[in-house]
């Protein structure tokens, strides 16, 4: 039995989880000063980041973590019925038919998948569910007394954090972590520790920076 993970954004869709999350409240008029907040705060790190005043990974740290704001106040049993609009709302007809293939004989061969990305737990075990995939590693944030404060569980599920909390997942359920036969999908260099680690890394409709690894190492690239 192999293991095979799969990124979201960019990889099983070229739409943003994140996204979703923002839309699910704007077509309800709900919470927008949550909205506005995080633009405020957002926006001017966007540009600092196009600038190269700010790195990749404090940018893309504080999108992840500030996004527990958009949950503040929602219990766990909202925030999965969030997750299920975005997965049978907000990305159903956004699929990459090739990857959402390239998972379906994962899953048919009976290999462990896992979906791995930096997104709320809870949207993230929404999709997972949606396509029929048993395990989920998504970004965590705090409950306390059955409702989510909006402060974020360190550190999000990204860089070499995918790895590493994927292999926690796995162990923390009695799933074998052997990477001899494993398989990973992603789209951004960001991606890139997770796909060193694995056996058959597959460079998804990689950015420039991945692509020119994956050239270079002789990796599969789909798109």
């Amino acid at each position: 039995m192999a293991l095979a993970f799969f990124d979201i954004d960019g990889t099983l869709t070229p739409a943003h989880v994140w996204g979703g999350l923002m839309a699910y409240f704007k077509t309800r008029g709900q919470k927008k000063g949550t909205h506005r907040a995080y633009l405020a705060v957002h926006y001017p790190l966007f540009f600092l980041r196009k600038a190269g005043l700010l790195g990749e990974q404090p940018f893309r740290y504080r999108w992840s973590a500030d996004l527990g704001w958009y949950l503040r106040g929602e219990s766990e049993a909202s925030a999965a019925a969030i997750g299920d609009w975005v997965a049978q709302q907000y990305l159903e007809g956004t699929w990459r038919e090739a990857v959402r293939a390239r998972l379906e004989e994962h899953l048919q061969r009976g290999d462990t998948v896992v979906l791995v990305s930096a997104a709320p737990l809870p949207l993230v075990a929404a999709i997972a569910r949606h396509l029929g995939v048993p395990h989920a590693v998504g970004t965590r944030f705090e409950i306390v007394e059955g409702r989510y404060t909006g402060r974020v569980i360190p550190p999000p599920v990204l860089n070499e954090q995918k790895l590493v909390q994927a292999k926690a997942y796995l162990r923390a359920h009695n799933l074998s972590t052997d990477l001899t036969d494993s398989w990973a999908y992603a789209d951004s260099i960001t991606d890139l520790a997770l796909l060193e680690a694995v056996a058959h890394p597959v460079a998804v409709h990689p950015d420039d920076a991945l692509r020119a690894v994956a050239e270079q190492r002789g990796w599969e690239i789909v798109g």
